[in-house]
């Protein structure tokens, strides 16, 4: 196998030369980092990744291969990869084939023998921001002019691209209505294992097209893109959780509930993504680490939300001060931020979805554990 030139180009003009396999044709997104050492597979096919490339800081990537039972969805969600070294060979019992392999057959371009470590160096003192990889000994300018000309994460709606075309369901118990703005398939196995019936519906679901599915309560997934251009659900979530309807929302679904009532977001420098951020639980001081995959957050602080009087803060990230958790004062809603469901990462915040099953005034059905028992 012949490596061919390639390289990573910024909006800022930075670029950063590698290699790749195979032909690579232009593919721009938004370039962002993540922290997890593992867990490629369920970060490259997990919808908030999309339109994004996907710089991995672990040297190494690929080595355990890719397997049909960690999928996030079922295909690459990412418009690139940028690694350090990926392994061609996979060395893992439960491994279907290799990592470079499935990445080819999806046509998702992968660049090798980048410098991650000042690439992402370079992203945290300058923030994520638009690129493209590209084969090629140096960027061009019609490249640079493609680069400039394509459009920002600020302003677009990619839920609506990532959700489920029509509704679904599956499991047993009380009915959960779950709204997919580009929600990951641990999410659906949590909520099954922990007695539920989960009818997955699309973003744009009306509150009377709801209602109509009689739900015991509601469920926002996490999805990608700027929450503040997803104001088609905003009305919807009011209607529903204003009638007292449990509700528990995860990442962009804890954005869209600070709309609702009133927040707004702000873009992140960089973002939080990764499995190893600490977030505190205001209420009982405990500190989780836990897995995040945004570039967005619900504008305020310890003190409170601006023009959201009716929602109290619950959870504090330790690194930076931004809001992970929400809770309304007077309705049975809350959300936080990260990924309770992990898929991958720790399991910290597991006993989220507990809470959400006692808001419904039902016990727990969980008989195991669905981030490690999936079949």
């Amino acid at each position: 196998m012949t490596d061919r030139p390639a390289f990573v180009l910024l909006e800022d003009g930075a670029w950063f030369s590698g290699t790749t396999a195979r032909k690579v044709e232009p593919a721009f997104g938004e370039v962002v980092f993540t922290t997890n050492l593992t867990g490629y597979q369920e970060t490259f096919t997990d919808p908030s990744y999309l339109g994004q490339i996907v710089v991995m800081t672990a040297p190494m990537i690929g080595n355990y291969g890719v397997n049909e039972e960690d999928m996030e969805s079922p295909h690459p969600q990412v418009s690139g990869v940028v690694v350090r070294e990926l392994t061609r060979h996979a060395s893992n019992w439960r491994a279907s084939r290799s990592l470079d392999d499935w990445l080819g057959s999806a046509g998702v371009p992968v660049i090798e023998n980048i410098d991650t470590r000042r690439l992402t160096r370079h992203l945290r003192e300058r923030g994520a921001m638009r690129g493209v990889v590209a084969e090629g000994s140096r960027p061009t300018d019609e490249l640079r002019a493609r680069l400039l000309a394509s459009p920002s994460m600020e302003g677009l709606d990619l839920a609506s691209r990532a959700s489920a075309a029509a509704p679904h369901s599956e499991g047993v118990g009380p009915h959960i209505l779950a709204y997919d703005f580009g929600m990951k398939r641990n999410i659906v196995r949590m909520l099954v294992s922990a007695g539920c019936r989960v009818t997955v519906v699309p973003a744009t679901t009306s509150a009377a097209e709801a209602l109509a599915l009689s739900p015991d309560g509601l469920f926002l997934s996490n999805g990608p893109g700027d929450p503040a251009a997803v104001g088609y659900a905003l009305d919807t979530i009011r209607r529903l959780s204003g009638r007292g309807l449990p509700t528990f929302g995860i990442c962009l679904g804890h954005q869209l509930i600070g709309l609702a009532y009133g927040a707004a977001t702000a873009k992140l420098p960089y973002g939080h993504r990764g499995g190893n951020h600490p977030v505190r639980d205001l209420r009982s001081e405990q500190v989780l680490i836990t897995t995040q995959n945004h570039g967005f957050a619900v504008v305020g602080g310890a003190e409170g939300i601006p023009g959201a009087p009716a929602l109290a803060v619950t959870h504090l990230n330790l690194n930076d001060g931004t809001i992970e958790g929400i809770r309304h004062r007077e309705f049975p809603l809350f959300a936080v931020q990260y990924h309770p469901e992990a898929a991958p990462g720790p399991h910290d915040a597991l006993p989220h979805f507990q809470e959400f099953m006692a808001s419904l005034g039902k016990s727990s059905a969980q008989s195991g554990n669905p981030l490690t028992d999936k079949g």
